[in-house]
């Protein structure tokens, strides 16, 4: 897989809309490529796996994660005026919720355009300019009566509701725009990985599984766990750059510097000895990778190291500007040396190894 079927891989999985628990346009878009690598499988969460064509029995199992879902919202109610309360699905910088495009799935199954809302400035008392609060936005798509939203525009409570942003490429700079890139950057990972290895002949089984609902607690990792058992996991993420809010001491996740893997977050102590196999393994073969100590967020790694009898995971992020809003930049590049480091992992493990850990 190049870079022009790579970004094409990218550009389709960013695109598609996939709110929380509502993630069927992605795996539609990812199971067509999945099926090249192995035997391809859902279950009842819409949670997709690919067992690798030439996985043997008796050799460890190796999970690799990434998880299809992204931030957005779900319609709670239509108001009389027609506009549409809303409730996050996910963890928003809610500064930046207001005066965005947006796609809303209606009862025909249509995602139609809309716009998040809130009063004007002119119409706001002293102080009230400062209130983002999402109870205070709406979602505007034209009608203006709720009998107007409910019979012209079939829009219904329970529906999900995503960014309207349509991913591009700049080439010169090396830089991808987008929207979703967490965690859709590690979905196309994963395949790139997949590809990457498909000549080799491992010592270890992999199976990729692209998990729903980790925006809202990581409950679908926590069934792939379960389903796919693994020895060892290695989750991919779209992680969140620093280099253009923090001191520059203090800077783990630029940009255009490979990807980040984390010794912590708030909910996992990323497995040390494996960790530190990954980083001395990337810096043997050149490839460029950064690390980071992170004292907020999560990953899939938080519900899969602690299954079964303990899996030993790391994190490879694959950094992103501005995150956890409606758009992001990223480079290819890093997006890539993910992939690189995960296969050259891959061709390392084997029983003894893992047992090493």
């Amino acid at each position: 897989m190049d870079r022009k079927a790579l970004l094409t891989l990218t550009e389709a999985v960013s695109n598609a809309p996939g709110a929380s628990g509502f993630e069927d346009e992605v795996v539609n878009a990812l199971r067509p490529y999945a099926a090249r690598y192995g035997r391809v499988e859902e279950d009842k969460l819409r949670n997709l796996y690919c067992f690798r064509s030439g996985n043997r029995e008796g050799l460890p199992t190796v999970q690799l994660d990434a998880h299809t879902d992204e931030v957005s919202f779900m319609v709670q109610a239509v108001k009389p005026d027609g506009t549409l309360r809303f409730l996050p699905l996910g963890n928003w910088v809610k500064a930046g919720v207001a005066g965005h495009r947006v796609l809303v799935r209606n009862a025909q199954g249509e995602y139609i355009p809309g716009i998040t809302a809130t009063t004007p400035p002119h119409y706001l008392k002293a102080g009230e300019q400062d209130n983002l609060d999402m109870e205070n936005m709406s979602v505007d798509v034209g009608a203006s009566s709720a009998e107007e939203a409910i019979r012209d525009y079939h829009v219904r409570i329970g529906e999900p509701v995503v960014p309207d942003v349509r991913f591009s490429y700049d080439a010169a700079h090396d830089l991808m725009i987008g929207k979703a890139f967490d965690c859709r950057l590690g979905c196309a990972a994963i395949v790139k990985t997949l590809d990457e290895i498909s000549a080799d002949t491992l010592n270890v089984n992999v199976v990729g599984a692209w998990a729903c609902q980790e925006e809202v607690g990581t409950r679908g990792a926590q069934v792939t766990a379960n389903r796919v058992k693994p020895d060892i996991a290695i989750v991919f993420e779209g992680c969140p750059a620093d280099d253009t809010c923090a001191p520059s001491y203090m800077v783990q996740t630029a940009i255009r510097k490979g990807p980040m893997l984390r010794f912590i977050d708030r909910r996992m102590i990323t497995h040390p000895r494996f960790q530190r196999f990954a980083l001395d393994l990337g810096e043997k073969l050149g490839i460029p990778v950064q690390s980071g100590v992170r004292s907020g967020g999560s990953t899939n790694g938080a519900p899969i190291h602690l299954s079964n009898l303990g899996v030993p995971c790391i994190v490879i992020g694959v950094p992103v500007r501005y995150i956890h809003s409606q758009y992001g930049f990223a480079s290819c590049a890093d997006l890539e040396n993910a992939a690189r480091l995960a296969a050259a992992v891959l061709r390392e493990l084997n029983a003894d190894v893992i047992a090493g850990f």
